[in-house]
């Protein structure tokens, strides 16, 4: 009876090989303007001539060596980001008020870019009531889909609107009123989301003054 092989152990080498990676995925994330993980560890993997997926960091790894990458070169624009940022997404979230708006990604964790789009969560009986909302308020908008990841493997696509506030993208996904307690996957760890409501974004903001 033969046992269960266990994963071959990585060599220093490969370790060495997949930081590289690692480091400028993050480079390009935080310089280039790059949000998908995907994207950024294709784009590093090619430029260093290592596409094998044995060098192929994990997003967790890659978001904690920008998390390091915007502290050490970016510190003094990364503080004025974030601030400017979260207001402009404060602002949003009081117009919609009705949704039930909740903050995600980037803006909220900390770690953001000039290029970082604001993204929420808002929740309605039906999309068409938030474009309504923004076209009572003449704000021009796009429309599109998001796809999630749910706990148990499910996974729903979304609809989505774009828009600017300020001079920031946003992005509002639409959740069934029913369901919008239960947060997504998040991308870089597979782990619920972290949202943040109105009261516990304006905490943040005076905490931080």
């Amino acid at each position: 009876m033969t046992g269960r092989q266990r994963p071959r152990a990585r060599s220093r080498a490969e370790d060495q090989k997949r930081q590289r990676v690692t480091f400028e995925a993050a480079r390009i994330m935080a310089e280039e303007g790059v949000r998908d993980f995907q994207t950024a560890k294709r784009k590093a993997a090619e430029r260093l001539n290592l596409a094998d997926n044995r060098y192929l960091p994990r997003n967790e790894e890659i978001q904690a060596a920008l998390e390091e990458r915007l502290r050490l070169f970016h510190g003094e624009r990364l503080a004025r980001d974030l601030r400017r940022l979260r207001e402009l997404a404060l602002e949003a979230m009081r117009f919609l008020a009705p949704f039930e708006p909740r903050l995600v990604g980037p803006v909220l964790i900390g770690a953001v870019t000039p290029e970082s789009e604001i993204q929420l969560h808002v929740a309605a009986d039906t999309p068409e009531q938030v474009g309504l909302h923004l076209q009572e308020h003449r704000i021009p908008y796009e429309q599109g889909e998001r796809r999630m990841r749910f706990g148990g493997d499910r996974q729903e696509v979304l609809p989505t609107y774009r828009l600017i506030a300020g001079d920031a993208a946003v992005e509002l996904s639409v959740f069934d009123v029913r369901a919008i307690r239960e947060p997504p996957l998040s991308p870089v760890d597979g782990r619920p989301m972290k949202r943040a409501s109105v009261r516990e974004l304006e905490a943040m903001l005076y905490e931080s003054d």
